[in-house]
Parts: C-alpha cells; structure tokens; sequence
C-alpha cells in the first residue's frame, strides 16, 4: 500500500513540474529572446564605433595632408566633417586644427572658441586641457583682461591637472604682463621648486625671479613667450586612453 502511495505522489510531483514548465517555459524564451537582442545590439555597436572611428581617421588624415601641401580649403572641409560627425576624441583633435588654421589668419576670437570647443568635446583630460592651455595663450597674446585669464588658467594649475606646469608658467606669465610683478614672482619661484617641472621650465623660472628683483623684467613677457611652445610638454604618466578616437 505503502508503495502506491508513493507512486501517485511522485506522479503528482511529476505532474506539478510539467505544469510549472509549461507556464515558464515563455519567460525563458523570452529571456533568451532579450539577451540575444542585446548581445547582437552590442556587435553592431562595436561594428558602427569601428567605422566611425576608421572614417575620422582618414579624413583627420586627410586633412593634415591638406595642410601640409598648402591646400587650406581641403583642409578646413576635412578638418570640419571629423569636427561635426567624428567620435569625440578626433573631434576634438580636428577643431584644434580649425583652431589653428584660424590662428594664422590672425581670427584670434575665432580660434579661442574653436579651442574652448575642443576642450567640451574632449574625452579626456588631457586632450581637454591641451585645448585650454592653447585657448588660454592665444588669448593673453590678444590682450585679454587678467581676471578673464586667471579665471581660464588658475584650474589647470591644479596639482592633479596633467599640463599644471605648463598652466602655472602661463599664469605667471599673464600677472607679469599685467603688472602684478608681486604676484608673477610668487608664481616663478613656486614654479622653480616644482619637482615634475623639467630643467628648461626651472631655469625660465629662476631667471624670472632674478630679472623680477632686479626690476629688469620689463621685457620678460616677450621673452618667455619666445621660449614657449605648444601643444605644452608631455603630461605625466597618466592611464593610456582606452580609445584614441574618444568614446561615441
């Protein structure tokens, strides 16, 4: 008897399963259904990133040919369809080409806010503040007001900026061309004591501090601006970016 009764419980449990399976067997489908949508949304993802990313870079490509063999118009309709449909990253690499095309028309305004429009655009901030330290100089050779300047530069002189040398030279720079020889001083000399600061940007500094005590540093500023370059000197080691194109 004992065994009948097992054998009808087990049936009934038996038959409990395939009527749970049945009901639930849809969502599972569905599931599957879901993650392969996903899974193959992904894919095609990375394959439109891919020939996004490919596309900009032939024609950021393109365009620095252009440049180099004096063909400015190919160049700006190069350099201005990376800039409007490109992955962020050449995006803004191609406006700071704008930027720069524009500086040699002597279009300052315009090229400020073609680097002010690299640095939003940027994936990173490295690229971000390249952008910015070229904003920053090419609007203290126009003659911008200081306050305008300091509130451009001071935020790249942080400690955890990647070009906070080169932004802390500018700042300097910018107080000495304004007549704040006191505060430009201040500047150099913490300037000099920068231990990630190479030995040229040391010895500029230096100098400064002695023409400045001197009251010979009348001509400083067109000086240190001879000696400069851009972009500014390569950042400290900083995580590499994942993607040079810049995310979507």
């Amino acid at each position: 008897m004992a065994d009948i009764f097992e054998e009808v419980e087990e049936q009934l449990r038996s038959d409990r399963y395939i009527a749970i399976a049945k009901r639930s067997w849809p969502f599972a489908a569905g599931a599957a259904g879901v993650a392969l949508l996903l899974a193959l949304g992904l894919w095609a993802w990375d394959q439109h990133q891919s020939s996004l990313q490919a596309s900009a870079s032939e024609a950021y490509n393109r365009g620095l040919d252009a440049v180099a063999a004096g063909d400015r118009a190919k160049a700006e309709t190069e350099f201005g369809t990376v800039a409007k449909s490109g992955p962020r990253g050449y995006r803004t690499l191609a406006l700071m080409q704008e930027g720069a095309l524009r500086l040699a028309d002597k279009k300052t305004a315009e090229a400020i806010a073609l680097f002010d429009q690299a640095a939003q655009v940027a994936p990173d901030q490295v690229l971000a503040d390249v952008a910015r330290l070229k904003a920053a100089f090419v609007a203290m050779d126009s003659g911008m007001p200081l306050p305008e300047l300091e509130a451009r530069i001071t935020p790249l002189t942080g400690v955890d900026r990647p070009y906070h040398v080169s932004a802390r030279e500018a700042l300097a720079m910018a107080r000495l061309a304004a007549g704040k020889a006191k505060d430009a001083r201040a500047d150099f000399q913490a300037l000099g004591l920068m231990l990630d600061a190479d030995d040229a940007t040391r010895n500029r500094a230096q100098a400064a501090v002695a023409l400045i005590d001197s009251g010979a540093a009348a001509n400083l500023p067109a000086a240190l601006k001879l000696a400069r370059t851009l972009p500014p000197p390569a950042a400290p080691m900083m995580p590499p970016i994942a993607d040079p194109a810049g995310a979507q």
